[in-house]
């Protein structure tokens, strides 16, 4: 029901959208033949063209020489001799300036007061409790969501366990930090004390949200490498994170005690190198962090891992004196440094883990398939080239990005090489456009396929209304991609004009075949008399219809040879559709027994094996004709029904002799061959073989 609605729906569609593209068309050129009184659209190519190029190169050239400039500017680290001098005198005076610092601490907490203090108290508790506590909390979280936990698969469970301790370990400060912003929303309580806890949670929150990540990440399966490197690297850097927590919380703390600025200056000075020599540590851990780069079977990713390899001591090196000239204010040029390695080599990396986990699990749900199933095969391939192209493509995006190409490629080939009208044409709208086309073709053979595999089978709908469909589908997004791509260059429709007046002119000289065939095409899509997944016969070939596209439609044979014949021919000649409204067809296969056989008997023998036989269809039953009174022979046929689809008809009437013999010598009837009875006559006096019917030799004198 469903199929006839969607065929009468679409030959209403097609009877209906076709006029009015005529129409539209027709009105399109009427106006565009007005307006070109006007204006006549032109093709120009700049005079100017290799000077806006060397200009352009000089540009880009100036502001590479302008960021080389700007890379060894310095920020001034914001102390100097006279704040060391003064924290020096301020260390020799501390223990006289105990008491001042403990009647200081008397004033924040009265300032803190009652709700203050509760809430510092209360902070403490939570901490110890969150130490102490945190597996209750994890196999609570565990218990509730132990029923969610049942319905996902086997492969994501591990990712999933991982995930609820990393909200177990992380909650807890983090319901602390929301209510400290929500008591700090409701009052206008600033005491230092008060902010300072507000820092505490902060950190405390990220400290337990990035060691637990990286406890999950390196410690269990999740990633490809060596248990012992994970482990290694984990205690390493849970020590170098609470590290640079403890120092922040220093920092913070000073800043909202409202430290002079040169202390606090001279405070984050000492903490940058205090973490830069804190990385030395993960700098010695050589084979554990080469043991984290998983082991993929690529081979730019192989020379990338090997060229790691092999400068892995000046890399570091290079790592740790960069962040030295961070901590002296070189901020500029430690940045452009470690973008251009540390950020590109990560990319890189990332994008070829990301690009393997797509490949083998689009490999595992293409290895659970049929290698029968042609659409499943199709969806594979079209998933295959999109992944293969989006991964591709946002890499190299994305590598220029982080290098500073990106920008200086694009003025640079944004010159304009000609002018189309008014719309300048360069090789950066040129490239964009064919980028854009090359999306909407990938989008179109995965959409196509996605339907042919999920959407069409589960609507039931035929398959050569389905196909129908889909090329509809099909070319609409092509050509809606050719017009958007249209649209970045900026050009006009008056320019498809143009150019489709000399098409219309080359069709007119030497194309009259490539016309016919893709007016063909259209009349074989639309008028649904030859579909995908059709038997026909050509003259002595019979296949299967395995694709009709715009030039030829593709016959493959039982034989599994293809044959493209042009649309031109089929809409010409006649042509035998098997399936055009029901798939089974009726095959005559003759049968000849002797004259002493009972007719009966031999026709009770072939009913029975057709019968007998699976190939068959037992939608119509079989029938035996009593033909003719051979030379030889009493001649039979035997009529059966087979579907045209799953068998040839070759093959049955092979399967069908090789019983009938067999049955036929069960019961002892022969099957006769073409024979003839000679007489001789012989002549004793003569010893002359005279036929019979023919008269002797006379005698003569």
């Amino acid at each position: 029901m469903f199929a006839v609605t969607i065929r009468r729906l679409l030959s209403l569609k097609i009877a209906v959208i076709f006029p009015l593209i005529l129409g539209l068309l027709g009105v399109c050129s009427t106006s565009l033949a007005e307006s070109s009184t006007a204006t006549e659209p032109s093709i120009e190519i700049p005079d100017d063209m290799s000077r806006r190029m060397f200009e352009e190169a000089a540009y880009v050239k100036a502001q590479f020489h302008e960021q080389a400039r700007t890379l060894f500017s310095r920020t001034p680290v914001g102390f100097d001799f006279d704040t060391l001098k003064r924290v020096q005198r301020w260390f020799i005076r501390l223990p006289m300036a105990l008491p001042g610092f403990v009647e200081k601490l008397h004033e924040q907490s009265r300032l803190l007061g009652f709700v203050g203090s509760m809430i510092v108290l209360a902070f403490l508790i939570v901490l110890l409790y969150s130490l102490i506590g945190r597996k209750r909390v994890f196999q609570r979280l565990e218990s509730s969501a132990k029923p969610l936990t049942q319905t996902i698969p086997d492969n994501l469970l591990p990712i999933v366990q991982s995930v609820f301790k990393i909200i177990a370990a992380s909650l807890l400060p983090a319901l602390l930090l929301g209510t400290f912003y929500l008591v700090k929303a409701l009052t206008t309580y600033e005491a230092a004390g008060f902010l300072v806890i507000g820092h505490y949670l902060t950190l405390w929150t990220f400290g337990a949200l990035i060691i637990t990540s990286l406890q999950e990440l390196l410690t269990r399966d999740h990633l490809p490498i060596p248990p012992h490197y994970g482990i290694t690297l984990f205690r390493i850097s849970r020590i170098v994170v609470l590290f640079i927590l403890v120092n922040l919380a220093i920092f913070n703390s000073a800043k909202v005690f409202n430290l002079p600025s040169d202390i606090l200056a001279l405070i984050k000075f000492l903490i940058n190198l205090a973490i830069v020599f804190s990385l030395v540590f993960l700098m010695f851990k050589k084979e554990a962090i080469l043991g984290i780069l998983p082991d993929l079977p690529y081979s730019s990713y192989q020379i990338l891992t090997r060229g790691f390899k092999r400068l892995y001591t000046p890399v570091m090196a290079g790592t740790f004196i960069t962040g030295l000239l961070w901590s002296f204010g070189y901020h500029a040029l430690c940045k452009f440094i470690w973008i251009k390695t540390w950020a590109v080599l990560g990319y890189l990396i990332l994008m070829s883990v990301v690009y393997h986990y797509l490949w083998t699990s689009l490999k595992q749900w293409h290895s659970k398939k049929d290698d029968t199933d042609e659409t499943a095969q199709l969806l594979y391939r079209a998933l295959r080239s999109v992944v293969l192209l989006s991964t591709v493509t946002i890499t190299v995006l994305g590598t220029l990005q982080l290098l500073g190409l990106f920008s200086p490629l694009q003025r640079i080939i944004s010159f304009t090489l000609l002018k189309i009208g008014n719309a300048p044409l360069s090789l950066w709208t040129i490239f964009k456009a064919l980028f854009i086309l090359l999306i909407f073709i990938y989008l179109s053979k995965l959409i196509r396929a996605y339907f042919d595999y999920k959407i069409f089978p589960s609507v039931g709908l035929e398959e050569g209304l389905a196909y129908s469909i889909n090329t509809i589908i099909g070319y609409f997004l092509i050509i809606l991609g050719f017009i958007y791509a249209l649209k970045v260059i900026g050009l006009d429709l008056r320019f498809i004009m143009i150019f489709a007046g000399a098409i219309g002119i080359g069709i007119g000289f030497g194309l009259q075949n490539l016309a016919s065939n893709f007016v063909s095409g259209f009349i074989i899509i639309f008028g649904r008399k030859i579909r995908k997944g059709d038997w026909i016969q050509v003259g002595d070939t019979l296949g299967f219809v395995q694709e009709v596209t715009l030039r030829a439609t593709k016959v493959r044979t039982r034989d599994n040879v293809e044959y493209l014949i042009p649309n031109s021919d089929l809409t010409a000649n006649t042509i035998v559709n098997h399936t055009l409204s029901d798939p089974e067809i009726r095959i005559h296969i003759p049968v000849g027994v002797t004259y002493k056989a009972n007719p009966v008997q031999v026709t009770d023998i072939l009913l029975t094996c057709a019968h007998s036989n699976s190939s068959i269809s037992k939608r119509r039953k079989p029938n035996v004709w009593f033909k003719a009174y051979g030379e030889s022979s009493i001649d039979f046929v035997l009529l059966v029904w087979i579907d045209v689809r799953k068998i040839s008809e070759e093959d049955v009437k092979s399967q069908l002799y090789y019983a009938i013999f067999s049955a036929l010598a069960d019961a002892g009837i022969e099957i006769p061959f073409p024979q003839r009875d000679l007489h001789i006559r012989s002549d004793a006096t003569k010893n002359t073989i005279v036929p019979e019917n023919q008269n002797p030799p006379k005698e003569t004198n």
